[in-house]
């Protein structure tokens, strides 16, 4: 594995560790799914179940990663993310400011909201992503 930036969700998951953290995992994920070409290879990326990270809410917003990468991409959802122990029982505001908590409530994606994660209109926005409509089919 090296340095390599992860591939997989599932690969995010093994590798987080005390210095690689799972923020810093996931992000590293995004830039590489966003400039893989192939939808089939995306397809890939997501299809792997990540093990139980020991974190609920880690492993429900994997799952709703899975899930809103899958839908903007026109992937199937992978069978893993919709699992009953992918889904929080308890709402959940990652940016923890309460002030922001009622824009969160309006405007997280569906496969979060489903969840009970209230995160900001667009949680995977990264410098390398790419309209999918824009750039043609994967």
């Amino acid at each position: 594995m090296g340095n390599a930036r992860p591939r997989t969700l599932r690969e995010v998951v093994a590798r987080t560790t005390t210095s690689e953290p799972i923020d810093v995992l996931l992000r590293e994920f995004l830039d590489e799914f966003y400039v893989e070409p192939e939808k089939a290879r995306r397809r890939c990326m997501l299809a792997d179940e990540p093990a139980a990270s020991g974190n609920p809410r880690a492993d429900a917003y994997l799952a709703a990663v899975a899930e809103h990468l899958a839908f903007r991409y026109a992937l199937d959802v992978p069978e893993w993310a919709l699992a009953e122990k992918r889904f929080l029982h308890a709402p959940w505001f990652p940016a923890g400011l309460e002030s922001l908590k009622a824009i969160t409530l309006v405007e997280s994606p569906t496969a979060f909201r489903r969840r009970l994660i209230f995160v900001d209109r667009d949680p995977l926005s990264r410098p390398r992503r790419q309209d999918p409509d824009a750039s043609g089919p994967c």
